[in-house]
């Protein structure tokens, strides 16, 4: 019986050692926004996540932006049947979504009041936070329709390419700045999940 309840008890012992690095893995691997953060603006993207001119088919008119969550890059159509694609990163599973919406409001180094319900998956979050260097929402935000999504900056470089927001569309400072110097209000957004054929 005595061996038994070591059996036990080591078994429970490796259990819980399991269930907590498996937790802290799942920690380290989304560790979600961090306020205050400031962006290596130094860091260099994969070459599959940078701004480029490529071809691209679609009906949509110049000036549309299309977004391709299941790609994870970001089209601005331009004449002549080509697009300025710039890497983005996305929401995670089970965040993102899709439709038709404009640019409502843009903001230079925005202010960033997280929504109750991001506050309510990421406690430790500020209830505002002012615009600068360390703001998640990065150097630009451009907002879409009457939603909480946006298309801004980041102060994590390192997420573009990934599924890690709640929703937005995060692009590199430079690249969003470049992109908000680009469109005016009223730019028509095509959010995309599947590729299309």
């Amino acid at each position: 019986m005595p061996s038994f309840r070591r059996l036990l008890c080591a078994g429970s012992a490796i259990i819980a050692l399991a269930l907590s690095t498996s937790h802290s893995f799942a920690q380290s691997e989304d560790p979600g926004d961090q306020p205050g953060l400031v962006a290596d603006d130094g860091y260099e993207l994969d070459p599959e996540w940078r701004k480029q001119v490529v071809y691209f088919r679609t009906n949509e008119p110049p000036g549309t932006i299309i977004v391709s969550t299941a790609e994870r890059h970001l089209y601005l159509v331009q004449p002549g049947g080509r697009a300025i694609r710039y890497g983005i990163g996305v929401g995670r599973d089970g965040f993102q979504w899709q439709g038709l919406l404009s640019i409502t409001k843009k903001a230079e180094w925005p202010d960033w009041t997280p929504p109750p319900e991001m506050i309510q998956r990421q406690p430790y979050l500020p209830r505002f936070m002012a615009g600068g260097p360390g703001n998640p929402l990065g150097a630009r935000a451009m907002y879409l329709g009457t939603t909480v999504y946006r298309i801004h900056g980041t102060n994590q470089p390192w997420t573009i390419g990934s599924k890690i927001s709640s929703g937005c569309f995060r692009l590199v400072n430079a690249d969003v700045a470049d992109l908000y110097d680009r469109v005016p209000v009223g730019t028509k957004v095509v959010v995309r999940q599947k590729p299309e054929l």
